[in-house]
């Protein structure tokens, strides 16, 4: 099995390329100083002529191999002949490189070969949760809840959109002129969004939000300050007593964390059905059925909608129903399967507080293309849900469940629903932390009867008014 195209291979030994000892500027690795000086990297910023030199191996690297052998090659096989023929094309650029800016251009190549070029490192950080590539000359990545700017850079914009390509083509999509957006997702399960000319002015627009490769459950939830260890024990009870739970908040507050996390204590002998734009969900279960829409094709045809698939989804003998996120007429559905036997099932909305939410999902209806009355829609949304929780992704970057309110019923026209539970806000540092604890308003919740006939056991004592919660 070779890997390059050529039959005959030039040998170039490891003595054949000249590496010189330079001096270190603030650890910093620069070039050789033979010939015209060039500098690759500085001040932990990669250079245009660095990123031009490593395009221009790429390209000729592509037609030296035989690509129909990468898969089937041991990483450590590929990487060193990789290495031994950028070694080869670097001596024919007489562009003389040091050892450690060698390893990384070999890194970097790799990265644009089998990964996504220049932010194939910052997949592979676990500290990094979202990226965003605003254009070939900005990257921005977020760690722990706040966004700070990158030295990682494309070479252009058609090197951007060549990676845009590569990530939609895997999984059967595409993105041009006639189609300027697109979701989609890496191998690993990362949530994709992309937005190219002419609807991005500046240049093509590229949203990672990552996949976590170890599920956040409840207890990291609680150890992170997303809520009290005493909400997770009622969450726990809510689930298994099969309430349909809606979460609600605004992007990136952590509405899909806290889905996944709540869904690890449904009970493993149920079966689920997910439904997904991107399917990014992480059920621990068994028995899941996994579902995810599909745009339409070139001709305009071929589009299985998120409505269609909770249709189906009712033909599936389902034991709950979970929808990612409802943004258009199937929250009509999703209530009519809530209302028909398939309790406990779980969905999120975008939505900046607990009753918004309840005004969005009579917007959604609407557009489900049924007339129906006032009354009607919030008849069927106060019999469909029990549960409504409000994530929010506060100034100092931590993601809160900020609100748990029970829904009762209707008042003539309106929806009835109480406040379990409010984060109180009491203080906030020069910083931008954010101090503040949990407190329970007094008022004990419908869904506790049903908890205690099915032998849940929750400590009352939770809601006492004003008690702040550790």
């Amino acid at each position: 099995m070779f890997l390059r195209v050529q039959k005959e291979e030039k040998k170039v030994s490891p003595e054949s390329v000249s590496v010189k000892p330079v001096a270190n500027d603030g650890g910093v690795a620069t070039p050789a100083k033979v010939g015209k000086k060039i500098t690759y990297r500085a001040n932990g910023n990669v250079s245009p002529r660095y990123t031009e030199l490593k395009m221009r191996l790429h390209q000729r690297l592509l037609d030296m191999i035989n690509l129909s052998v990468i898969d089937r090659m041991a990483p450590e096989d590929f990487r060193r002949e990789i290495g031994e023929m950028v070694r080869e094309l670097l001596q024919e650029e007489s562009k003389p490189l040091n050892m450690t800016e060698r390893t990384q251009l070999v890194d970097d190549i790799l990265d644009e070969l089998l990964g996504l070029g220049p932010i194939e490192p910052l997949l592979k950080d676990t500290t990094v949760t979202d990226i965003l590539v605003n254009t070939h000359q900005q990257v921005f990545v977020e760690r722990g809840g706040r966004l700070e700017l990158t030295p990682v850079q494309f070479k252009d914009n058609r090197h951007l959109m060549r990676i845009i390509d590569k990530i939609v083509s895997a999984v059967g999509r595409r993105v041009d002129e006639s189609q300027p957006l697109v979701d989609a997702r890496l191998a690993d399960g990362s949530r994709v969004n992309a937005v190219v000319p002419p609807l991005a002015v500046d240049g093509p627009l590229l949203s990672i939000r990552k996949f976590a490769k170890i599920p956040i459950d409840m207890p990291k939830l609680v150890e992170l300050g997303t809520l009290p260890p005493q909400f997770a024990e009622l969450l726990e009870g809510i689930v298994q007593a099969r309430r349909n739970v809606l979460i609600s908040g605004g992007t990136g507050s952590g509405k899909t964390t806290m889905l996944n996390a709540m869904s690890a204590f449904i009970d493993g002998r149920e079966r689920i059905v997910t439904i997904e734009d991107a399917a990014e969900l992480q059920l621990q279960q068994v028995h899941v059925a996994r579902m995810e829409t599909r745009p339409a094709n070139v001709e305009g045809r071929g589009e299985i909608t998120q409505r269609e698939l909770v249709k189906n989804a009712l033909r599936m003998r389902p034991d709950r129903i979970i929808v990612g996120e409802v943004r258009g007429g199937e929250a009509f559905d999703m209530l009519q399967a809530m209302n028909t036997g398939h309790e406990g099932s779980m969905t999120t909305i975008h939505a900046n507080s607990c009753r918004d939410s309840l005004s969005r999902l009579e917007q959604m209806i609407g557009m489900s293309g049924f007339d129906l009355p006032v009354r009607s829609m919030r008849g069927q949304i106060a019999s469909a849900l029990h549960v409504v929780l409000q994530l929010e992704r506060m100034s100092d970057g931590h993601r809160r469940l900020v609100s748990l309110n029970e829904i009762t019923g209707m008042e003539g026209e309106v929806v009835t629903m109480h406040e379990i539970f409010r984060f109180r806000r009491r203080s906030t540092e020069p910083d931008g932390t954010i101090h503040g604890d949990y407190v329970a308003t007094g008022i004990r919740p419908q869904f506790m009867h049903e908890l205690e006939t099915r032998g849940i056991k929750v400590s009352a004592g939770i809601f006492e008014p004003n008690r702040p919660l550790k």
